[in-house]
């Protein structure tokens, strides 16, 4: 450091604080990343949202303290995920992708098709979902955390599940055996 002295308004976590700081995002890091990936639906998208979060949630850090922080930053991260689909502007995205690591193929269908099915969800249904079943919040817990009321929570998640229900992604062609 060069000595000068730093406001309390601009003060950030301290040493202590920082690596408290650290711990919780070492811990619950893939949890917030993960989320973040099933709003999204892109890996890099997921992650500049997990980083933005962080960022903007880090000096709250020592009001808050570790106990209630990580619903801080989930609402954080909720709200900023919010707040980019209102914009106009989406941001870059690749023209070539790169090939992703080998995966098991039994399950990487299907779970790629319920994250394209989430994807044709509009912003509010998706983030009640995912909280909802994802995140296995409550109806009152995933309210409280988006800023809505109880009731915008049961009819966003029941309309949906009846969209996910009638997605054509994810229906199974049943097959018989003759």
């Amino acid at each position: 450091m060069d000595g000068s002295v730093v406001s309390e308004q601009t003060a950030a976590p301290t040493e202590t604080g920082d690596a408290s700081f650290e711990a919780f995002v070492a811990a619950r890091g893939d949890a917030l990343w993960r989320s973040a990936w099933l709003l999204t639906g892109d890996h890099q998208l997921a992650e500049d949202l997990v980083q933005t979060a962080l960022a903007k949630s880090w000096r709250a850090w020592s009001r808050v303290g570790p106990h209630g922080f990580e619903a801080y930053v989930r609402r954080v991260l909720f709200t900023t995920y919010a707040a980019w689909w209102r914009r106009k502007w989406r941001g870059e995205r690749p023209t070539e992708h790169l090939p992703e690591a080998a995966t098991t193929p039994g399950d990487s269908d299907a779970r790629n098709d319920l994250v394209a099915a989430l994807a044709d969800l509009p912003r509010g249904q998706r983030a009640v979902v995912v909280l909802r079943y994802f995140e296995d919040l409550t109806e009152q817990q995933t309210g409280d955390l988006l800023g809505i009321s109880l009731g915008t929570v049961k009819s966003q998640c029941s309309r949906a599940l009846a969209a996910l229900r009638s997605s054509p992604r994810l229906r199974r062609e049943e097959t018989s055996d003759d």
